[in-house]
């Protein structure tokens, strides 16, 4: 450990391992639907419009999260020439999961020293939700790294309040503010809400708050407020003032009064959940949250214990529920899971801790049952490329268990951090593209020309909107038709349900349509199977 933590070894160390956690699969894995799929057609929508104020999708505003993801994605892919291709779109959320895992590790050493910050660094590189959120094109990693950013200021005020270290800099300070602006600008108001639950947790705990003496809090808004105040004027004006009110009663206040588009679960559902969104820093992540609590009262501890509960509670109450909405507390955990790690705590060599791991093991032989099974229910039956993944997701489960059960827990961590790592690289590279059963848009796309006018029915998911164009027509059956006989060589690409009124149509019209190509498979956003079958107009006799 002592011949990595010197110097920029570990900023080094950090970036290859999140290259190689991130990179894998990122252009093989198809758009995502619906959110990613949603946020790159909006962004390519802005780079085909030139209008950078209002985000939209096709001819319907998406009040949904603000503008600074989409800028962010249009510009990766300009920049890059691959305005056609996702994974341009991606990579803002590759530079976000780097930079939250480069962050956690900087200020982590201010609560804990170098190898704790180093190990919990790592464990959240190798984390399953993170990992994910940085091979999709949305806002989660790059918002994480703002609110590392700030979390990682504001804990350098609470150390050097108790006397720990020195107090943060000038720069650490606009640091701060410049990540309150931009995460707002990303999404709105998760971003401040993290810091301000950490300061209310600490302050009831503590009954002091003078620690936060020096942050420059008028300074500090008039800042962030020049980060979103020209854009917030700007859609405001070019929407009427709808834009925001919008943002609020169509996506804001549904998610905090019930669950919004059925994604909705009881209190609990993240802690259950994170044994496997946080593997493989979950088989740590607990002892170092136990220790935590018992010895609350270090102040680097309780800093990340006023991070993690109250911001945690908040995400179990509120009625909607998505597996990456508790992510900005993970960094917190992988640094609880680093130092426990490092000062070798009695609570990995208890018995409730061996119990656990054993638990924790079966989240590998999970992951390995389901690269295997996938393709035979999803794709065209096992192959060898499930192997490798199967087996690495096999070894990552149970020998760090093993070395961790032995006492040699920096041996545990580090093939941990290797074998997830494999896992990920042979899940996202050999597994998931051949899924073929769900990548009913990159099949249907494959059979057009490019520039094909199509209109969807049944079958609308922005997945296919994002290959096929934006001028993609979305209709029921009946529409469907009309555009077909309107529009010279256009397809029509109607899911099976919506053929009868879609037939029926046409031969009302007396004319007849050819099947140029049919596919079927599994509908995941629905959840249910899906038939597919592309159509175009048969010429006039």
């Amino acid at each position: 450990m002592q011949r990595v933590i010197g110097g920029l070894k570990p900023y080094l160390l950090l970036t290859l391992l999140c290259l190689a956690m991130f990179l894998p699969g990122l252009a093989a894995v198809p758009p995502i639907d619906r959110d990613e799929s949603r946020f790159a057609q909006a962004s390519h929508q802005m780079l085909e419009s030139g209008d950078y104020v209002r985000i939209q999708f096709q001819h319907e505003s998406r009040a949904k999260k603000p503008v600074g993801i989409y800028w962010m994605q249009a510009a990766s892919a300009h920049l890059l020439g691959a305005e056609q291709s996702i994974w341009a779109y991606r990579l803002p959320s590759v530079l976000g999961g780097l930079l939250a895992v480069l962050l956690t590790f900087h200020f982590g050493q201010a609560l804990f020293g170098r190898p704790a910050a180093l190990m919990g660094a790592a464990l959240l590189a190798a984390s399953f939700i993170l990992v994910s959120e940085a091979h999709q094109a949305k806002t989660d990693a790059m918002l994480l790294a703002c609110i590392v950013a700030a979390q990682g200021v504001l804990g350098r005020f609470y150390m050097a309040g108790k006397g720990i270290g020195k107090r943060p800099h000038n720069g650490e300070i606009l640091l701060f503010w410049l990540a309150m602006g931009v995460g707002i600008l990303i999404k709105g108001p998760i971003m401040p809400m993290i810091p301000l639950l950490t300061i209310a947790a600490l302050w009831i705990a503590d009954r002091k708050i003078g620690w936060l003496h020096g942050i420059r809090p008028i300074v500090g808004m008039i800042i962030a407020a020049a980060i979103v105040a020209p854009w917030a004027t700007a859609v405001s004006s070019a929407t009427g003032g709808q834009f925001i009110g919008q943002a609020v009663k169509s996506d804001l206040l549904p998610k905090l009064l019930g669950s919004q588009e059925s994604h909705g679960a009881l209190p609990g559902y993240y802690l259950l959940l994170s044994l496997a969104t946080l593997w493989p820093a979950s088989l740590f992540a607990v002892p170092g949250l136990v220790r935590a609590v018992k010895s609350r009262h270090a102040a680097g501890l309780r800093f990340c214990l006023a991070w993690i509960v109250p911001a945690w509670i908040v995400f179990e109450i509120v009625p909607t529920k998505l597996p990456h909405y508790v992510m900005p507390t993970y960094p917190a955990l992988a640094l609880l899971a680093g130092i426990a790690i490092a000062a070798d705590d009695i609570d990995l060599r208890s018995r409730w801790f061996k119990a656990f791991a054993m638990l924790w093991a079966l989240v590998g032989v999970a992951i390995a049952a389901a690269v295997v099974i996938a393709p035979m229910r999803l794709g065209n039956g096992l192959t060898a490329l499930s192997l490798p993944a199967a087996a690495a997701a096999l070894t990552t489960g149970l020998l760090p268990t093993i070395l961790a059960l032995r006492g040699r827990l920096q041996a545990a961590v580090a093939t941990a951090v290797v074998g997830a790592m494999l896992t990920y690289a042979s899940i996202f590279t050999g597994v998931l593209p051949h899924l073929d059963r769900i990548w009913l848009s990159r099949t249907i796309a494959a059979a057009l020309p490019p520039h094909t006018p199509a209109v969807l029915s049944g079958f609308t998911e922005p997945s296919l909107v994002f290959l096929l164009g934006t001028d993609t027509r979305l209709a029921d059956g009946h529409s469907a038709a009309l555009y077909l006989l309107n529009t010279p060589g256009a397809v029509a690409v109607v899911e099976l349900g919506d053929e009868p009124p879609f037939l029926a149509t046409i031969a009302e019209a007396k004319r007849s349509v050819h099947l140029v190509t049919s596919t079927e498979g599994f509908n995941y956003s629905r959840g249910r199977p899906a038939h597919l079958n592309v159509w175009e107009l048969e010429p006039k006799p």
